[in-house]
Parts: C-alpha cells; sequence; structure tokens
C-alpha cells in the first residue's frame, strides 16, 4: 500500500530507505524542539506548553507535505522567523505575544490563498535556471556553516572592544581538540566511511554513533531521572490566544509583509534546492506539485498560529534525509510521525547533542556543492547573480537575503545589457517588491 500510494518503485527507492531518509531528517531538525520554545518563552509564553506547540505545527506541516505533496521535505517552524517573532514584534515593537500569534494566524491564511490560486507556484517558475542550480549550492553552504558552527569547528571571531568598535576576524577556527568538535569529527569518519560502501543509513548511524560516544564524554546528556517516556505537556497556556483588536494598523500591515516575504523566498529556495538534489525537478527545471508543497507551510502556519508558535517552514535539513536516500512523502510521513512520537519521547531525542549532529549537515552540504556544475559561468549576466545567491547565503546566514541579491542582480544586468525580453513579468514584479523590502528596512 505505502509503496504504491506514494510511487516507491518509480522514484527507484524502498520502504526501508525511505524510513531511514526520514529517521535521517528527523535527527537534523529535532533540536528545534528545544531551541523554539527557548526562544519563544522569552516573551513570557509557557515553556513547557510550547514544547507541544513546537511538535504538533511540525507534525501537521509536515503531513501535508507528506500526503498532499507526496515530498521528502520536513516542515517545522523557522529559525529566524521565532527570532523576529520574539525580539521585533514583541520585545523591539511592544506588542503581546497573542499579538505576534494573531500575525502569524493571518500569513498563514494569506499563504493558503497565495498557493490555491498559484501566485507562488509562479514565483518558482519563474527563477532562471542558473539561480535555481545557485541556490541549491548556496543552502550547500550555508547548512555546512550551520553544521560547523553548532559543532564548535568555526566560531564567531569578532569581539566588541569599546565605543561600539569590533576586533578580529569574522569567523575562525574553534579549539578542534575540544569535546564538540571532536565528536562532530568522529561521526564524519563513520558516516563517510559508510557513504563509500553504500550504507543507506550511513548519515542515521554517524549521528547515533556521535551520540554514544558523547556519553562517556560528558556532551550527551542522560535524563537526570531516567524517564525516557513522558505525558505531553498541555496546550492549554499558549493555544487559540488570538488577539484580533489592533489588527488593522500600520504596525500589522509591516509585520505581515516582513513575514510573508522573508518566509516566501525560505520555502521557494528550500524547495527549489532540495528538489534539485533529489533529481526531482522536472526537464524544464519546475518543482512537480508545487501548489501542494507549498500548501504545506500555508497550512502549517496557520496551525502554528492557532497552536501557539511561529511560523513554520520547509526545512533545509531535510536535505539530510534526502542524501540517505529519501525521495517521496514516505520520507516525511516518517518525519511528521516522529515528531508526533516525540510528545512522549521528547526526553530521548534531548539527548542527541548538536555536535553529533553536524556531520550530517556538513556532508550534505558538500553533496550539493555539486549543482556549481551546472552552472553557466561563461557569461557575466548569469555568472555573477548566481554567485551572488552562492555567497550571500553563508554570508548573510539566510536563504531569503541569497535569493534576493541572485535575483535583484538578475534582472538589473539582463535590464543594462540590452536583454530585458529575457526575464518574465512575475522576476520583473519580483525585483519591486524586494527594493520596496530594503526601503522599508
Amino acid at each position: 500500500m505505502l509503496a504504491k500510494f506514494f510511487h516507491l518503485t518509480e522514484h527507484k527507492t524502498t520502504v526501508k530507505k525511505e524510513i531511514l531518509a526520514g529517521l535521517t531528517t528527523f535527527s537534523t531538525m529535532a533540536y528545534i524542539l528545544a531551541v523554539n520554545p527557548s526562544i519563544l518563552s522569552r516573551t513570557g509564553m509557557d515553556f513547557n506548553a510550547l514544547i507541544t506547540a513546537t511538535a504538533l505545527a511540525a507534525a501537521i506541516g509536515t503531513l501535508v507535505m507528506a500526503l498532499y505533496a507526496r515530498l521528502p521535505i520536513g516542515v517545522a517552524p523557522g529559525m529566524g522567523l521565532n527570532a523576529f517573532f520574539a525580539y521585533t514584534i514583541v520585545s523591539s515593537m511592544g506588542y503581546s505575544w497573542q499579538f505576534a500569534l494573531t500575525a502569524v494566524f493571518l500569513e498563514g491564511i494569506i499563504f493558503i490563498f497565495l498557493s490555491m490560486f498559484r501566485i507562488r507556484e509562479a514565483i518558482i517558475n519563474s527563477i532562471p535556471e542558473n539561480l535555481k542550480h545557485a541556490i541549491s549550492v548556496g543552502i550547500g553552504l550555508l547548512i555546512a556553516l550551520i553544521g560547523m558552527a553548532n559543532a564548535g569547528i568555526i566560531e564567531t571571531g569578532m569581539h566588541h572592544v569599546g565605543n561600539g568598535k569590533l576586533d578580529g576576524v569574522i569567523l575562525k577556527m574553534g579549539n578542534i581538540t575540544s569535546i564538540g568538535p571532536l565528536i562532530a569529527l568522529i561521526g564524519l569518519i563513520v558516516s563517510a566511511v559508510l557513504m563509500y560502501r553504500n550504507v543507506n543509513a550511513a548519515l542515521l548511524i554517524g549521528i547515533l554513533a556521535a551520540t554514544v560516544v558523547g556519553i562517556p564524554l560528558g556532551i550527551t546528556h542522560l535524563p537526570a531521572n531516567g524517564q525516557l517516556v513522558s505525558l505531553p505537556p498541555p496546550l492549554t497556556p499558549v493555544a487559540f490566544k488570538l488577539q484580533f483588536d489592533k489588527v488593522f494598523s500600520l504596525d500589522m500591515v509591516m509585520i505581515l509583509f516582513t513575514l510573508l516575504m522573508v518566509n516566501l523566498f525560505d520555502t521557494v529556495g528550500t524547495l527549489i534546492g532540495l528538489c534539485n538534489k533529489a533529481g526531482l525537478l522536472d526537464e524544464k527545471g519546475r518543482l512537480p506539485r508545487a501548489k501542494q508543497a507549498l500548501m504545506a507551510d500555508a497550512v502549517g502556519t496557520t496551525a502554528a498560529g492557532l497552536l501557539g508558535t511561529s511560523v513554520v517552514t520547509a526545512y533545509v535539513e531535510s536535505a539530510s534525509g534526502i542524501a540517505a536516500g529519501g525521495k517521496t512523502g514516505l520520507t516525511s510521513l516518517t518525519v511528521a510521525v516522529m515528531f508526533l512520537l516525540s510528545l512522549f519521547f521528547a526526553p530521548v531525542f534531548a539527548m542527541i547533542p548538536q555536535a553529533a549532529t553536524a556531520p550530517a549537515l556538513i556532508i550534505v552540504g558538500m553533496l550539493m556543492m555539486g549543482a556549481v556544475t551546472k552552472i553557466d559561468f561563461n557569461d557575466v549576466t548569469e555568472a555573477i547573480p548566481a554567485f551572488l545567491a552562492i555567497v550571500m547565503m553563508p554570508y548573510s546566514y539566510s536563504i531569503a537575503e541569497g535569493i534576493v541579491f541572485g535575483m535583484l542582480s538578475y534582472v538589473l544586468l539582463k535590464v543594462l545589457t540590452g536583454q530585458y525580453k529575457s526575464i518574465s513579468p512575475v522576476m520583473y514584479v519580483l525585483a519591486v517588491l524586494f527594493i520596496i523590502t530594503f526601503l522599508v528596512k
């Protein structure tokens, strides 16, 4: 039944391979169960309730991706978007977290309509072929950087020296002999050797090996009370707390515009990059079942606003499962099931340290770099936008920013060199919106 529903034979995969891929993706995404509540709880929201809200929002969005879009991509509350929720809407602008949840809910509703009428799909199809390959490469560099930073292999070298001045380099090598980097390197070697021997679960085994080695070294922490199973915390403190009294305000318009732009291009870039890596784009470089895929984060975000958490988005960490062989919705179905199980086994998943998941992200970054060979570097009007898209993702720590630089430079160079007819109308509209976004900031 699973093989028929997900067309496993057509995609040359198996139930075992898809489930292992899903477990790999979940293991690299599981950190959000602890990190998202940690960030949002600074607004006064209940930490324990946020754990449940995070897991449920991720499960709902990923289930839509699995059963409706049938793509191997996990969905969960997005990093960066949760920081905007906590530090900008609540801390800087002074609004309540209930008001911020209302913004999340309204964004989800808007995204549902944009997805239904294929507006977001039109945006995906308007992106030139070279930029699509560049997005894949840029995401690869970004997630490799995230992996190395999580493990402490690379760390920020800048520090304040007084009067607002900074000193030192932007990035530098971390203490490679400390426990975190050593654990990551052990997992990296294990995964690489297993990949060479064509072991399907190479990345997952590498994560588990690093986690086990971390126990005697003190980086993997077993539950203090020895309890591995517990009932999920109640949602009551954060669920269904929407506040509509200040919806019709300029601030709400600006908040919604920012959320829409950032989430739109985070999701679009992630979908293109991951599906390109999985070999799922068609002969014209278009995303299959784009409408259904985009509906996943739209439905997930709407649910998130009601449940009590921030905007959800497609996760670049899904590349780890794709690298492990995931090609269909069975991979994401496994991820969704694991998020539901995490409600009862949170202590188990909390044991996996970030350093243990770093090897999977580093290897995936390497694999996604392969798309660079498909980029045309002979035409400067194609090469510079592709290059900017690639480097701005890790440099700005944002998929959306990389896409903005790539697409804006593409439109400008094509217009200034007399190739304006090669630009689609959607690209012109997006360029204007990007410029408005910069002016607003």
